[in-house]
């Protein structure tokens, strides 16, 4: 007998065709929105395309928002790298990013794929708050920068039989809000990557890899030293290098 999930996301024969059909066909109509101008309408249209979450009894309502909080942060955050790019040619090359999250890395269920998630979640969704909303105030930036790392965090701890899940994502959410607390007075960029998304996705990695491995049964004391010396070296380079008088806040 044929699962639940199987009926919803089927995985062979013209039904499967027709929901791959369905999934490309949510990226370009983001794109057709956003070059039209209606970029509210696309935001609107990614929400609505997880109505599935709320078509349940409400007691289940939070926990399905948890469960597709990744998704929406990646879906949202390439929406707003189309809107503030400046060439069709670039709002194009986000549209194709987001297809291949949507049909490719999405509907992972490996221990890779889920890690590979919740990194992607991280860094497109640091990288779209600073970039549309680097001048809010700063109490705002710690509130999102803190939702988004716990987001991922806890997408990445799903992957094991972790009892301590909330606690070490709201650790990670509360490190997240720190830096961004501190940085934000000096909201340095390089590129499109602010200093906060940059230093977070290193120390964020290097975690997640220390993690991994432990779980796996896999760090040596050399291979653990290894990672903590990467990590600090290049947060000592970021921060050394910075020039902490070109501010932008």
């Amino acid at each position: 007998m044929k699962s639940v999930a199987s009926k919803i996301k089927p995985t062979s024969g013209f039904s499967h065709i027709f929901h791959q059909f369905l999934m490309l066909l949510l990226p370009l109509l983001v794109f057709i929105l956003v070059r039209m101008h209606f970029v509210q309408m696309a935001a609107a249209l990614i929400l609505l395309s997880k109505w599935r979450m709320l078509a349940v009894r409400p007691r289940y309502w939070l926990s399905n928002i948890r469960a597709n909080a990744v998704d929406i942060t990646v879906g949202l955050s390439l929406l707003i790298f189309m809107a503030h790019s400046s060439s069709g040619s670039w709002q194009m090359v986000w549209m194709i990013a987001y297809a291949a999250w949507l049909l490719v890395i999405k509907p992972g269920s490996s221990v890779a794929k889920i890690s590979l998630q919740a990194l992607v979640s991280q860094v497109v969704g640091l990288m779209a708050l600073f970039i549309a909303w680097g001048d809010a105030p700063l109490l705002i930036l710690v509130v999102l920068a803190w939702a988004v790392s716990y987001i991922s965090a806890r997408h990445f701890f799903s992957n094991f039989d972790e009892p301590y899940t909330a606690l070490f994502s709201q650790a990670w959410g509360y490190f997240a809000g720190a830096v961004t607390w501190i940085l934000g007075h000096w909201l340095l960029f390089y590129g499109s990557v602010s200093q906060p998304t940059l230093l977070l996705s290193v120390v964020g990695f290097g975690l997640g890899g220390l993690y991994y491995l432990d779980q796996k049964d896999r760090l040596s004391p050399l291979l653990r030293r290894q990672f903590v010396f990467i990590m600090v070296a290049i947060v000592i380079v970021v921060l050394a290098f910075s020039d902490w008088g070109d501010k932008t806040i």
